[in-house]
């Protein structure tokens, strides 16, 4: 997912072409396997695993390819992977968060540091860009789900903490410890949500120059081809003219 708005600036996600959709459902296979393990591998009683399912579905993904990733936490041969949050800034002086999950601390901390060092960036200690941003859930559903004065009402019932409605959509907001509660309070209401997940919002955004934004992308790329990234989340804002130019 990548582009320019409220939704889009918030996680940058690369095209669909074919090599990039084979790592893409293999970091969501992870994800689907870690939180199988981590709970039971059924995902009406394990929260985390629903929504990695849910994840997988919004991208396509195989049903196939789904149930290994499963039945691969039951087996013997499940990696065990370490859950891993590295902060720092980017071109621009943009505030990044990288979460991965890994097999190798290392590796991974040793490519992450590097790729922030070759793009003008510096990878910081972490907590030393968070603060920035807001640690929530947040759920989404498309603008023909229903008006903006029904949503508000449906955030009510399920206990989100607000909603916000645009041209893209309707996004609920919540706490993280109220984020399965109110998911499944308006998947009942509203039908399976368009996506839904912990993620990291900007605070406020930062507006980044042409040249400084393009060093930014090429960061976000190398970040995001890293098997081990799972998301990128920045409180960058690219101009309109520079994303017709990498829609080019």
């Amino acid at each position: 997912m990548a582009g320019h708005s409220q939704f889009k600036n918030i996680m940058f996600r690369k095209g669909k072409q074919d090599k990039e959709r084979s790592k893409l459902f293999a970091k969501l296979s992870r994800e689907i396997t870690v939180a199988a393990k981590a709970g039971l591998p059924d995902p009406n009683h394990n929260p985390r695993l629903r929504t990695a399912i849910l994840a997988a579905k919004q991208e396509s993904m195989p049903k196939d390819n789904i149930q290994r990733a499963i039945t691969k936490a039951t087996g013997g041969d499940a990696e065990n992977y370490d859950e891993i949050r590295y902060e720092g800034r980017g071109p621009g002086g943009v505030a990044l968060i990288v979460e991965t999950m890994t097999d190798n601390r290392n590796r991974t901390s040793a490519d992450v540091r590097a790729a922030f060092s070759k793009y003008g960036g510096a990878m910081g200690e972490t907590g030393s860009v968070s603060f920035m941003f807001d640690h929530v859930g947040v759920i989404t559903y498309p603008l023909a789900r229903g008006s903006e004065d029904a949503m508000l009402e449906a955030a009510l019932e399920a206990g989100a903490d607000e909603c916000v409605s645009s041209a893209e959509g309707h996004e609920f907001l919540t706490s993280i410890e109220s984020f399965n509660a109110v998911r499944d309070a308006l998947e009942a209401k509203l039908g399976a949500p368009q996506s839904a997940a912990i993620t990291w919002r900007p605070q406020n955004n930062v507006v980044v120059p042409d040249e400084a934004g393009e060093t930014l992308i090429k960061l976000i790329e190398v970040l995001d081809d890293h098997d081990d990234v799972q998301n990128i989340y920045g409180n960058y804002e690219l101009s309109d003219a520079l994303i017709a130019k990498l829609a080019d």
